[in-house]
């Protein structure tokens, strides 16, 4: 199972927080922490300039220097550091430190080129699959099929768009429709405040859980308000792990517990 602690922007640029963000999830059970790389020069006009996103992006975002300090804290703190980004040129720059890992967000799954070119450098590929049209859905699938035919190191990451996101939209069922499309790994992207939602994803096949990650809900930054605090990472890692183990598959014989029973419990009763 891997575990992403999805800190993204909630660190607002201050790297002695992002450390004790990394710190604190790799206490909590993750296997990876994950941030974001925009270039806010590239950033379009839209509501982000009225909302206060836009200071955000300015204020978080990385350069090289930040990129390869991230690098060496999670290294430090025996967690795995994952970019997402946002376009082909973006994607270009950051594998300059590595090309072991990628992830594109749900709001660039039509983001042909983007895709393409991760697919193409990026050993593994986490590929969110939230905000689009069925339509969409098939022509990204055909698209990692093309390049990658037996879907190796693409994990296909369900998710629903929305933030927070009400337990009863997370739509898990669509997991099935997903495993049909790709032929490869299973993932969530869980956008509830649910810890046991990522459990049950456990159920249906996911390997691969990632979770919103803040360590003060007061904070600024409109993510830390609903990402998950470290005590709630830590029991969603528990229930997920507990998930798994009811999964193992013994057989349909009776097990060795319940030999009791078969000895001493049989025609108990005249």
């Amino acid at each position: 199972m891997e575990y992403i602690a999805e800190i993204g922007w909630n660190f607002m640029g201050d790297m002695k927080l992002a450390e004790d963000m990394i710190a604190a999830a790799a206490q909590s059970g993750a296997t990876t922490a994950k941030f974001q790389y925009w270039n806010p020069e590239k950033l379009k006009a839209g509501a982000w300039d009225n909302d206060g996103r836009r200071e955000i992006y300015n204020k978080a975002c990385l350069n090289a220097d930040k990129i390869q300090q991230l690098t060496e804290l999670c290294s430090k703190h025996n967690v795995k550091f994952l970019l997402s980004v946002f376009n082909k040129e973006d994607a270009e720059f950051v594998s300059q430190f590595s090309t072991e890992a990628i992830k594109i967000p749900s709001h660039e799954v039509a983001n042909i080129e983007l895709i393409r070119y991760a697919l193409s450098t990026y050993k593994r590929v986490f590929l969110s699959l939230g905000a689009c049209t069925e339509e969409e859905l098939k022509d990204v699938s055909e698209l990692v099929g093309s390049i990658r035919s037996n879907g190796e190191d693409v994990v296909a990451m369900h998710c629903v768009s929305s933030y927070p996101c009400p337990v009863e939209k997370v739509n898990l069922p669509r997991m099935a429709e997903l495993q049909k499309l790709f032929n490869g790994e299973l993932g969530l992207s869980d956008h509830s405040q649910s810890v046991n939602v990522p459990a049950y994803a456990v159920a249906m096949g996911a390997t691969v859980i990632e979770k919103h990650f803040t360590v003060n809900h007061d904070l600024p930054g409109r993510d830390n308000k609903f990402a998950v605090l470290p005590e709630g990472f830590e029991a969603m890692v528990a229930n997920c792990q507990e998930a798994k183990s009811a999964l193992i598959f013994h057989g349909v014989s009776a097990q060795d517990i319940e030999q009791d029973t078969m000895n001493n419990y049989r025609g108990r009763w005249g």
